[in-house]
């Protein structure tokens, strides 16, 4: 096969220590609609079987929020929740042995569409209908215990990892941007303090599922805000997360997507930031890298020169969601 033989790093294993992915094809984090339909995690096992069927080498499921604060759509928080979600994992597992499936943990934050959303300070964003409440210093511990609770009984369902999504403007982002940000206690201010969150999230998951489970936190390599954070800070963020939660057995698996532009507040999903073409060589995502001892998973909208060798004719116009 043409892109085997002038890619042979995609197709090859990816040893995580514990445990090792087949190939480095991974199909991100896409929300499907079924988790809240009738019947929808049935007919979500069929379609995740389906793709592992494909030959993909792990599967990262639509975002599940750990709480209610979280969001309106699908959580995870309770044993009897965890039993709905042992249908997709046993269908995948049993269809395809060697493909990893692993949930998203989604925390909405201001983004949740809800009276009840939650942020570091009371900032609205454009694209919600509510105003946040800011949490005090009880409702972040109970976020940060959510978050570890979700990751144990994720486990519990049989998933083999989980993304964190710590971008796009839900909760673990807003801690630390600035202008989401506005606290002037240990959670506000510098940017060590506004990261603070976030890390602890990822620390107190590692915590609550051990070494032999595989952990991503999904960063935003590039902000594209005005006032957003910066390369050296999102390097920083990287090398923090690494340094709490990496052992020599169990490494995190960064995720790195690229945030929006502003838009117009109808829009309900972010519309790509930037158009082919419009980034400089010198912004590659291989320079997050700099950490050097943990795993890299390039996510969302820029253009994979394999797309272009496997598929010419869709040249022009294929964007791939991950690899």
């Amino acid at each position: 096969m043409i892109g085997e033989q002038r890619y042979p790093h995609l197709f090859s294993p990816l040893d995580l220590g514990f445990t090792t992915l087949k190939n480095r094809a991974i199909m991100g984090s896409m929300h499907t609609g079924l988790e809240e339909a009738e019947n929808g995690f049935t007919r979500m096992a069929a379609y995740f079987v389906e793709r592992a069927r494909g030959g993909v080498g792990m599967i990262i499921t639509g975002g599940i929020s750990p709480n209610e604060e979280g969001g309106s759509g699908a959580k995870l928080a309770t044993a009897q929740e965890a039993r709905q979600h042992r249908l997709v994992t046993e269908a995948v597992h049993e269809a395809a042995p060697d493909v990893k499936i692993c949930m998203q943990i989604l925390h909405a934050g201001p983004l949740a569409f809800a009276q009840h959303a939650v942020a570091p300070s009371a900032v609205k964003s454009r694209i919600s209908p509510a105003m946040p409440t800011a949490l005090d210093e009880e409702g972040i511990e109970k976020q940060l215990s959510d978050f570890a609770n979700c990751a144990r009984l994720a486990r519990e369902a049989g998933y083999d990892g989980v993304e964190i999504i710590g971008s796009a403007g839900y909760l673990l982002s807003t801690f630390l941007v600035a202008k989401t940000n506005q606290r002037t206690d240990q959670w506000g201010g510098s940017y060590e303090n506004r990261m603070r969150f976030p890390v602890e999230v990822v620390r107190r998951i590692r915590a609550a599922v051990g070494e032999d489970f595989i952990v991503i936190f999904r960063i935003a390599a590039m902000d594209m805000l005005q006032g957003g954070m910066s390369w050296d800070e999102v390097v920083q963020l990287g090398r923090s997360i690494e340094k709490r939660v990496r052992t020599s057995s169990a490494p995190t698996l960064p995720g790195t997507n690229r945030r929006y532009r502003p838009f117009p507040p109808a829009c309900r999903a972010p519309p790509s930031p930037v158009s082919r073409g419009v980034l400089p060589k010198s912004w590659a995502f291989p320079r997050l890298p700099a950490t050097e001892s943990i795993c890299l998973k390039l996510q969302n909208r820029y253009w994979l020169p394999v797309m272009r060798t496997l598929f010419p004719w869709r040249a022009r116009c294929w964007r791939t969601q991950s690899l």
